[in-house]
């Protein structure tokens, strides 16, 4: 490693190190999530044979109609029942912050009603807070385009009670993962059903980390969605739980019990990869940023997952505008100013 590479480690080491709350969780099937029995003698080929079939038929399993209980408060605050009822009844409703597109010249000129303009869903990281994330939300705000910030499924106002990380939607219980995943989906299309509903007609999303992996199964199974922006990039979800530095807790919880390979499998509903494989989202447009050190997410598996994009007919940026990894973390202004595909994403929703 060069030494801006140690650098790097060394401050997202101890950035890991801060959080001592991750503790390592017994490992459960979790059938009783996903629609079987915690009795099931073979626990292994029941979720084998429940993620075969939900791949085969996934624009089935993460349909979701339109919720019956929106409300928006006077804090621009919106709230709707989730399609899917976890065990945890604080999970059960969907809260997400709305942030309305300031007016701009360009937005003026155009003359656009209210509502009428281009709107963003965005996904936040693993464990985000309340407020995170909100000044990304302000500074595409400021170009004239609509915000409405998701909290994930155990969440912030979601987070089951007695607990302190999202362990729920990426933790040792195999089926409860495969649920939460999957409601973090279904949630995605319900707000984008409520952006539409408001008269919002072009409409992207924005994942970062696992509202990334959420973000890109959202977008290849929603129609409705013509841009999207994904910061850390990967393939399989057992790959990122499996090598990934803050996850590592996560991982040895299941090491145990299920391979690398067992896992690939039994996750792949919840994966971006084998949607890539079948060509889903090919001719989207696509803004995908990813970091060079990236400890978690790891680049030789973002590599893999655009390699296999432009195997199955994603095709690449002229060279001269190839976006280039980042050395660290991504940030608003490096998206705006210094990546020079990123104009195509906002471009596309203007």
């Amino acid at each position: 490693m060069n030494w801006f590479e140690r650098r790097i480690r060394r401050h997202e080491h101890r950035r890991w190190t801060t959080d001592d709350n991750r503790r390592v969780q017994a490992f459960h099937w979790g059938l009783e999530h996903i629609g079987g029995s915690p009795d099931d003698p073979n626990p292994a080929a029941f979720v084998r044979e429940y993620a075969r079939k939900a791949i085969e038929s996934s624009r089935e399993w993460y349909a979701a109609s339109a919720a019956t209980d929106y409300r928006l408060d006077s804090q621009n605050v919106l709230a709707f029942t989730s399609s899917i009822e976890s065990s945890w009844p604080e999970n059960n409703t969907v809260h997400a912050q709305l942030f309305p597109a300031r007016e701009t010249f360009s937005t003026r000129s155009r003359g656009r009603r209210d509502g009428a303009g281009p709107a963003v869903l965005l996904l936040p990281n693993w464990n985000a807070k309340w407020h995170g994330q909100n000044g990304l939300c302000r500074w595409i705000q400021r170009l004239g385009i609509t915000v409405l910030k998701m909290s994930m499924p155990y969440h912030d106002r979601r987070m089951a009670h007695g607990h302190e990380r999202a362990d729920q939607i990426c933790g040792p219980n195999v089926g409860l993962t495969l649920q939460a995943n999957r409601q973090a989906v279904q949630d995605a299309r319900r707000c984008l059903h409520w952006l539409e509903q408001q008269g919002y007609t072009k409409l992207g999303i924005l994942g970062t980390s696992i509202g990334s992996s959420v973000g890109y199964i959202t977008l290849v199974h929603d129609e409705r969605i013509r841009a999207a922006g994904f910061f850390h990039v990967s393939t399989y979800y057992a790959d990122v739980i499996s090598q990934g530095m803050t996850t590592n807790h996560v991982w040895e919880g299941l090491r145990h019990h299920v391979t690398v390979d067992e896992l690939r499998e039994y996750w792949a509903p919840i994966s971006p990869m084998p949607y890539v494989e079948r060509g889903m989202g090919a001719g989207r447009t696509t803004l995908m940023v990813y970091g060079k050190y990236d400890p978690t997410m790891l680049p030789e598996l973002t590599s893999q997952m655009l390699d296999s994009l432009r195997r199955h007919g994603a095709e690449p940026p002229h060279p001269r505008t190839r976006v280039r990894p980042l050395l660290s973390r991504a940030c608003p202004l490096l998206l705006h100013r210094r990546l020079p595909y990123a104009h195509l994403f906002l471009e596309s929703l203007a």
